[in-house]
């Protein structure tokens, strides 16, 4: 029999041992960053168990009666065990879909995890959601490079990598966090967001995942031209933000710093990098120009999915 129980901060180095020998051991599915911003998502994280075993966990939110996986976070939906077969996932859903009406929520909003962040095939989830009448209600439309055998470079891109190299441009390490928000909301501003992280947040993450989280940034006498905060999970480099100044920009210090990590991405042996989400309006409109960035480096289309499910009708 399979059963649902929320999860509780007992149940910390249970969920995280589970996490870490999981089927999508990613570290932000780790308690300590799903509830970094825990003043701003009310967890409602679950733990799913067959006969006392633990089979999956889903990092969840909740948000006045919808039951959201996870409102903070990048990627979610449930988290497998590498043991578990298609027909006790196909239970769990249901198990958590009976859980959630219980416990007076009338819609779940899923997000999954795309194939490229598994260590086995996982989507035993997305079967479960067609089987319980799950609807697509969101298409975002995200850009990888596929390392071993990447695309040609745009000779846009390869005249504005040169360009920095005549500059004697440099790509280092940095941890002022502070200077890199300044010039990423400087870049947001002009489209009307904000950074989704402070500072703060960023300086602590970074002290609690030091080996998955990386700002890299380019230079020139003192000033800041372009940087780029990496996630690494397992075998995948995520761009989780790009932003450039405007002196930056024309002398293609971004450009050179994409390429520079994709070039580390692949001498370090990781499989794929990611540029994240062209997609704005819950995936119904297309940033041209963001997209056009990310495939002149040999990126190209990869979806990442929101499933609707509503507990009455």
């Amino acid at each position: 029999m399979v059963v649902c129980e929320f999860y509780s901060a007992a149940k910390k180095n249970e969920w995280d041992s589970f996490v870490i020998d999981s089927k999508t051991p990613l570290f932000l599915f780790k308690r300590d960053f799903v509830e970094y911003h825990s003043d701003r998502f009310i967890d409602a994280s679950l733990m799913v168990y067959e006969e006392e075993v633990l089979v999956a966990v889903l990092p969840a939110s909740r948000n006045e009666d919808v039951l959201v996986s996870h409102g903070g976070l990048t990627y979610g939906g449930l988290i497998l065990s590498q043991k578990v077969k298609a027909e006790t996932v196909l239970e769990s859903v249901e198990a958590i879909i009976l859980f959630a009406r219980v416990h007076g929520f009338n819609k779940i909003l899923y997000k999954a995890t795309p194939y490229i962040f598994s260590t086995h095939g996982a989507q035993e989830d997305l079967y479960s959601l067609f089987r319980v009448g799950a609807e697509i209600v969101r298409r975002d439309l995200s850009s990888i490079i596929c390392l071993d055998r990447r695309l040609k470079l745009s000779k846009g891109r390869k005249w504005l990598i040169a360009r920095a190299k005549k500059n004697n441009l440099v790509v280092t390490d940095s941890k002022n966090w502070g200077e890199f928000i300044d010039l990423l909301s400087g870049v947001l501003e002009k489209h009307g967001a904000v950074p989704v992280h402070t500072p703060q947040e960023l300086e602590l993450l970074s002290s609690l995942f030091p080996e998955n989280i990386a700002l890299r940034i380019v230079k020139s006498e003192g000033k800041l031209l372009a940087a780029t905060l990496l996630f690494k999970f397992g075998t995948v480099v995520h761009t989780q933000y790009l932003a450039t100044s405007s002196e930056g920009k024309e002398v293609g210090a971004l450009d050179y710093l994409i390429e520079t990590c994709i070039q580390e991405s692949l001498d370090d042996g990781f499989k794929h990098f990611s540029f994240g989400v062209s997609t704005e309006n819950g995936g119904k409109h297309i940033n041209s120009g963001l997209l056009a960035q990310k495939e002149s480096f040999g990126a190209r289309g990869m979806i990442i999915d929101f499933y609707e499910i509503k507990l009455n009708d």
